[in-house]
C-alpha cells in the first residue's frame, strides 16, 4: 500500500491563512504590519530563488519586505554595518541573511550580528541554546515546519524511535532537540556513523537532511514508519530529488513527504510565523515556543 503523502503545501497554506488573518487585525487596529528584511550576498541562483519565494510569501500574507543585495566581493564590514542598521530599524521585525555566504565571509560573525529578537531564522546562538534547552525563542524554520507537519497528520512522537540523518546547525541538530522535547528517543547519524542501515531500519520516524540524492535506499525504511525527506537535489534534467529513494520508500512507509512539496513550503510558512511573532513581541524570553 502506498504511504500517506504529507502534503506540505496544504499544511503551509493553513499557517499562511492564520498569519494573514493576524496581519489584517493589526491593520484594523492601526498597528504596523510585520516587516522582514533579507540580506543576499552574491548571485547564487538557488539563493535568489529562495529569496524570491520568501518575499512572495510575505506579499501574500500582507507583510512588508525588503531585499538588500550585496555583490559577491562585498566587504564583510559593509554587511555587518547594514545588519546593525536593520537591528535598529523599528519597521524591521525579522532579519535574515540568506545562506550560503561567500567564502571570504565569517558566517558565524555575520549570524551573531543579527539581533536575537529579530533572528527569525533561529540561527543565533541565543536562539539555538533556547531550542536545545526547550526554552522560548525562535526555532529554525525547517525543523519547526517538520514538527508542525507531524502535528498536522496526527503523528505523536512520544515513545517513538526517531533517527535524524545529518547534524547541521540548520536542520539536524535542532531537529534532534525538538524531537527529544516531543518525547521521542532520538539517534543522530552523520558522516562518521559506520553502518547507517541498522539505524534507519529501526526508525519509527526518519528525518533525512544530507543533500545527496537517493542516499537512503527505500528498502531500508521500516514498514509503517514516518519518512521526512528534507533533501532538495536538483538534477541535470531539472528535476528535484530527495535524499530518500521515494518510490520504494513510499511502498513501505506509513507516511512520507514528497520532494518537492513536502518540507520546503513548511519552511517558508514557519518563517512567516516567526516574523509575525517578532512583530507581536515574541522571540527570546516570550511565548514563541512552537
Amino acid at each position: 500500500m502506498m504511504a500517506v503523502l504529507m502534503d506540505g503545501r496544504t499544511a503551509a497554506e493553513k499557517t499562511k491563512a492564520r498569519v494573514a488573518a493576524a496581519v489584517r487585525e493589526m491593520r484594523l487596529s492601526g498597528r504596523s504590519v510585520p516587516g522582514l528584511a533579507v540580506i543576499l550576498v552574491g548571485n547564487d541562483p538557488a539563493s535568489r530563488i529562495y529569496v524570491r519565494r520568501k518575499r512572495q510569501a510575505c506579499e501574500e500574507v500582507g507583510f512588508q519586505s525588503v531585499e538588500l543585495d550585496f555583490p559577491v566581493d562585498a566587504g564583510q564590514d559593509d554587511v555587518l554595518h547594514k545588519i546593525v542598521r536593520l537591528n535598529a530599524d523599528p519597521a524591521v521585525h525579522g532579519l535574515l541573511v540568506q545562506l550560503p555566504l561567500p567564502s571570504h565571509m565569517d558566517r558565524r560573525k555575520i549570524i551573531e550580528a543579527v539581533a536575537p529578537a529579530k533572528d527569525v531564522d533561529g540561527f543565533h546562538p541565543l536562539n539555538a541554546g533556547c531550542t536545545l534547552l526547550g526554552q522560548p525563542g525562535f526555532r529554525p524554520c525547517t525543523p519547526m515546519g517538520i514538527m508542525e507537519l507531524l502535528r498536522t497528520y496526527g503523528i505523536d512522537c512520544t515513545g517513538k524511535a526517531a533517527v535524524v540523518v545529518g547534524r547541521s546547525h540548520i536542520v539536524g541538530r535542532p531537529m534532534a532537540a525538538m524531537l527529544t522535547a516531543a518525547n521521542a528517543t532520538v539517534t543522530v547519524c552523520h558522516s562518521y556513523t559506520p553502518n547507517l542501515e541498522p539505524h534507519v531500519s529501526r526508525a519509527d520516524i526518519l528525518v533525512v537532511a544530507v543533500g545527496k540524492a537517493g542516499m537512503i535506499p527505500g528498502a531500508w525504511v521500516k514498514p509503517g514508519s514516518v519518512v521526512v525527506d528534507v533533501g532538495q537535489n536538483r538534477q541535470p534534467d531539472g528535476t528535484v530529488l530527495g535524499d530518500v529513494e521515494f518510490e520504494p520508500a513510499s511502498l513501505r512507509a506509513g507516511h512520507i513527504t514528497p520532494v518537492p512539496g513536502g518540507v520546503g513550503p513548511m519552511t517558508v510558512a514557519m518563517l512567516l510565523s516567526n516574523t509575525l511573532d517578532a512583530a507581536l513581541g515574541g522571540g527570546p524570553g516570550r511565548g514563541n515556543e512552537r
